[in-house]
């Protein structure tokens, strides 16, 4: 691992992101980092569970003066989004993450950094560590699987914390305290089609969509950044006008992650090679014009292929085109209560069309539950024009925000008190893991913070040095103001 990051400050929070990023975590392969985590816990000989799902618990007294204050809760999750540029080797099943200092900022060669939520595991990590810093007791609950499903915080059962407050260390702006976040589900089609094989009268090329920013499909949805299904959707309309036919179609990767690439085999009647050829340069000359700012490194380009001239039924590929291109995609409400807030919104995140075989996954987000399931169905409609087989799955709920909370009101005055300005105090359109945690302990008070964390979910994630630091500092003095546990209130 790179040195200059185990050299930063501060430096144990550091050494542990380090440590933490050796070890491969992607989502629902996470065997390894909770072995790792049983490891931790164990070493420093505190407490540690492992609950029936894969959840790890590591409970730590409270210093010395501080026993009678009230119990906190240090709340992050353990796996993290795997997303890599085409042009870079990597397997995220068996490398650590590569990672480099440039100017003030950590980030990844040409992969996810894994700053979320490494860094808020990590924070943790050096509280449970330290034989100097200041604390209540702490109870420190590391999920699992957060961006894929939720399923570590739905699995975990109540009573087995018994702390007042939660701080969850999942927010990516140092600027904000985050108090309540969206909902979401999984809409997905699938099904089987036929194929057809093609004369010699068609050739066959490779369409491939490239460098889109990409990007958090909550936070992100609302700047405008093309999705690679949707681009490429509108694009294969128009060769299909010229008679081009699909072989396979392969674009995104992730729910929760704005699709960056797309590629597509195709076969095109031999006559129409030439116009096929300059649709394309118009079509990148346009791209590059209606895209940017938001994407200025997109790229399209076609090359010959070798695939096999076994094309989609024309049928199925006629209502394949047409369904996509209606499908929601982006913003679909912005909250009226709450200022710039996305209320619910839609990524169509991947495209997976190969060996008779084809699949079509959303995220659906919404803060209004029932805004939620409109548009899940909304969806679904739309996608029973190419599949019998639609499922609506791992639905989850949004966080209310509680205002006049203490833990809001606390952290809040010291914010102000330490920074000499107000924090932004506000919800946001990513999925938290409060919403679910609330349910299982309704009574604990809830609130998020995190540094400056830019372009997660995609291989342009980094985390700021500075905002590390402002972070750790205001961390570490919450957890010295938690008041005593008989002056709740």
């Amino acid at each position: 691992m790179n040195k200059s990051i185990k050299n930063l400050e501060p430096n144990q929070l550091w050494n542990h992101f380090a440590e933490l990023n050796a070890v491969p975590r992607p989502s629902k392969k996470e065997e390894r980092i909770i072995a790792f985590m049983l490891n931790f816990g164990k070493s420093l000989e505190l407490e540690t569970i492992q609950d029936e799902i894969g959840n790890i618990i590591i409970k730590k007294p409270a210093t010395v003066g501080m026993e009678n204050r009230a119990t906190v809760c240090l709340q992050s999750h353990l796996d993290m989004v795997h997303q890599k540029n085409a042009a870079t080797p990597f397997d995220f099943l068996t490398q650590g993450i590569e990672m480099e200092v440039v100017g003030d900022f950590v980030k990844a060669k040409g992969t996810t950094l894994g700053a979320d939520n490494g860094i808020g595991v990590a924070s943790i990590m050096a509280v449970l560590s330290s034989t100097a810093i200041e604390h209540p007791a702490i109870e420190a609950l590391f999920t699992i699987d957060e961006e894929t499903g939720m399923t570590g915080a739905l699995g975990l059962k109540g009573g087995l914390l018994s702390a007042d407050y939660m701080l969850n260390l999942d927010t990516e702006e140092d600027s904000e305290l985050t108090i309540g976040c969206a909902g979401g589900i999984d809409v997905t089609a699938s099904g089987h089609y036929t194929t057809e094989p093609l004369g010699a009268d068609y050739i066959a090329y490779k369409i491939l969509l490239t460098g889109l920013t990409g990007g958090h499909s909550g936070m992100d949805i609302h700047k405008g950044r093309g999705n690679a299904n949707m681009i490429m959707n509108t694009l294969i309309m128009q060769v299909d006008r010229l008679g081009g036919r699909i072989i396979t179609m392969d674009g995104g990767s992730l729910r929760n992650a704005i699709p960056r690439e797309s590629t597509v085999e195709i076969a095109i009647p031999t006559l129409q090679k030439d116009a096929f050829e300059q649709l394309i340069i118009e079509q990148q000359r346009k791209l590059k014009e209606e895209q940017f700012p938001a994407d200025p490194n997109l790229n399209l380009a076609i090359q010959p292929s070798t695939t096999s001239l076994l094309a989609l039924d024309s049928g199925f590929q006629h209502k394949l085109l047409r369904a996509v291109s209606v499908l929601i995609n982006g913003v679909y409400a912005m909250s009226a209560e709450i200022k710039d807030l996305v209320q619910t919104s839609n990524n169509v995140a991947r495209i997976l069309i190969k060996d008779e075989k084809f699949c079509i996954q959303c995220l659906t987000r919404s803060s209004v539950d029932g805004e939620k399931m409109m548009l899940a169905n909304e969806l679904k409609n739309t996608l029973e024009l190419v599949s019998s087989h639609i499922t609506l799955t791992g639905s989850y709920p949004g966080w209310t925000p509680k205002p006049e909370s203490f833990i809001v009101k606390l952290m809040a005055d010291l914010y102000k008190e330490l920074f000499q300005k107000d924090a932004h105090v506000n919800a946001c359109h990513a999925g938290l893991e409060c919403g679910i945690l609330g349910a299982h302990y309704p009574n604990m008070e809830m609130i998020s913070f995190g540094p400056n964390i830019t372009g997660a979910h995609s291989p342009d994630e980094k985390v700021q040095i500075s905002s590390v630091q402002k972070f750790w500092s205001y961390l570490l003095e919450t957890l010295k103001r938690i008041p005593e546990s008989t002056s709740l209130n």
